[in-house]
């Protein structure tokens, strides 16, 4: 499975999402300044919430250019098979296997999903999950290898119920 086809699939879909919040910035900018949102009454707040809605979503474009710019400066070494779980690496749990289901360690886009049809594999659909090392399920996977027992803190519960092991690491 080729790494550089999930950053490409990462980089399109932030680039889809940059053009629609640039958009709705744009929408929510006009509407704060609309003749039709001059307040009429002192409750009247139309303009007040349509401009934290410019804010926001000025803001929300900036994220999106910071991840797009992490990704396209993502390092080739980073992309490098290693034994150990680290940024850029393609993790495969245990409880992944039978659907073929894989994260993969980004520095943004946590909760990003794809699928990637590998020619070497038979054509075979993988479903990417990406996650960042900041997640739970990223620190309980950074530094670790295969066989490795990888439980979740959630809310401070250890969750050691249910347990699953690393199976693949590329």
């Amino acid at each position: 499975m080729n790494k550089k086809d999930i950053i490409q699939k990462v980089l399109q879909h932030l680039s889809n999402e940059l053009e629609a919040t640039k958009l709705a910035a744009h929408n929510a900018h006009l509407a704060a300044t609309d003749d039709q949102s001059i307040a009429e009454t002192q409750y009247d707040t139309v303009a007040i919430e349509a401009g934290y809605l410019a804010e926001g979503q000025s803001k929300r474009v900036e994220e999106i250019k910071h991840s797009i710019k992490l990704f396209e400066q993502f390092n080739t070494q980073e992309l490098e098979a290693s034994s150990t779980v680290a940024l850029g690496s393609l993790v495969q749990l245990e409880k992944g296997i039978e659907n073929n289901e894989w994260l993969f360690i980004a520095p943004s886009s946590g909760g990003f999903k794809c699928d990637i049809t590998s020619e070497k594999d038979n054509n075979l659909t993988n479903k990417i999950t990406v996650i960042t090392p900041h997640s739970p399920m990223g620190q309980a996977l950074i530094n670790r290898e295969v066989d490795d027992e990888v439980t979740l803190l959630i809310q401070g519960i250890n969750n050691v119920k249910d347990p699953d092991y690393i199976n693949a690491i590329s």
